[in-house]
């Protein structure tokens, strides 16, 4: 499960890198879809992962607004900060906790860490789909979604 952690921060590092040529009027127009932008849509992935990551850890939720990260610049550093403080987690013993049942403030039923952790996974698989399709009407090449043929190493080697 991991490595699908580093293939969704490699993928959305490489989404920065696509967004770098747009104009920042591009990266907020409104869309069908998504969290309605592009840049909103990268703010969304990056929040749900840090809030669910916390209430696995028992952390109080921190609630950030999209208006402090609206440039593709500002949101790539949150995303670099907050992934620190994350890989630091996920490099903890898992397997002990998967089972745990987790309760957060935003959410009535309670889930298992390794619940969690999978939705965390697909979510952003789900949003990344997403901008491709909004890439297209663009008529711009989307970031190739493809997981052979990446190299992982964050939390182990091979």
């Amino acid at each position: 499960m991991l490595k699908f952690f580093e293939y969704n921060w490699q993928v959305r590092d490489e989404w920065f890198e696509w967004c770098s040529p747009l104009t920042l009027e591009e990266l907020l127009k409104d869309r069908t879809g998504g969290k309605g932008s592009i840049l909103h849509t990268i703010f969304h992935i990056i929040d749900v992962e840090y809030s669910w990551l916390r209430g696995i850890q028992g952390k109080e939720d921190v609630v950030m607004q999209f208006g402090d990260y609206n440039t593709a610049e500002k949101l790539k550093s949150l995303s670099d900060t907050l992934r620190t403080e994350i890989v630091a987690f996920l490099k903890t013993n898992l397997d002990e906790i998967k089972e745990e049942l987790i309760s957060v403030p935003w959410d009535e039923d309670k889930y298992t860490v390794d619940a969690i952790l999978h939705h965390i996974i697909a979510h952003e698989i789900h949003h990344i789909g997403q901008l491709s399709i909004w890439a297209r009407e663009m008529e711009l090449n989307p970031v190739s979604v493809n997981f052979i043929g990446r190299k992982f190493g964050i939390f182990h080697s091979g």
